[in-house]
């Protein structure tokens, strides 16, 4: 049963969401809500949304999918006020996006969030500048893609964790020195 978290100012939000839902729902999951509410707006909306949705949907509510960390940032004092625990019990929360240092706290304390699919951004600037000296120097775009990753407790202190930031620790820093012929 699970209640979908998204923002229909942004279209790419409203697709992320969509395939979510499609991805789930595909595996036998059930959709209980579609949420649209602005994201800028969360710190004021979550609180009495969450205190709705557990009164509406209860039991049924078995988990949440947001596209931004920032939905469950002021959700958990609505689950504790309705005596809900934060780690093991409905509804497990779950971002499809960002990976935000208060994700990775909650995600670490086991407090009212699951996972979180986090973004390298340290690895995505260096790949924008390998992909800017690639097209000045008129070559093809590298093809290179981050790799997905999923901060969960198990691994949230490996590749950055320690700093709640997803950075892998594959040496790409060296390998992107290596081919700009830098040391």
């Amino acid at each position: 049963g699970v209640v979908f978290f998204t923002d229909s100012t942004y279209e790419i939000a409203i697709a992320k969401a969509k395939k979510m839902q499609e991805v789930i729902e595909k595996l036998g999951g059930k959709t209980v809500e579609w949420v649209d509410t602005p994201i800028a707006e969360t710190s004021q909306r979550m609180p009495q949304l969450t205190t709705t949705l557990l009164q509406k949907h209860g039991a049924n509510w078995t988990h949440s999918l947001a596209i931004n960390d920032l939905y469950f940032d002021f959700m958990g004092p609505s689950l504790a006020a309705a005596g809900i625990p934060g780690s093991g019990a409905a509804p497990v929360n779950v971002s499809a996006g960002d990976g935000s240092e208060s994700a990775y706290q909650r995600i670490r304390a086991g407090q009212y969030q699951a996972a979180t699919v986090a973004e390298p951004l340290n690895l995505q600037g260096w790949q924008l500048i390998d992909e800017l000296n690639r097209a000045l120097a008129g070559e093809q775009w590298s093809g290179y893609v981050s790799p997905l990753h999923v901060v969960t407790k198990e691994n949230v202190e490996f590749d950055g964790g320690p700093n709640n930031t997803f950075d892998p620790g594959n040496g790409y820093r060296d390998e992107y020195k290596k081919i700009w012929g830098k040391s």
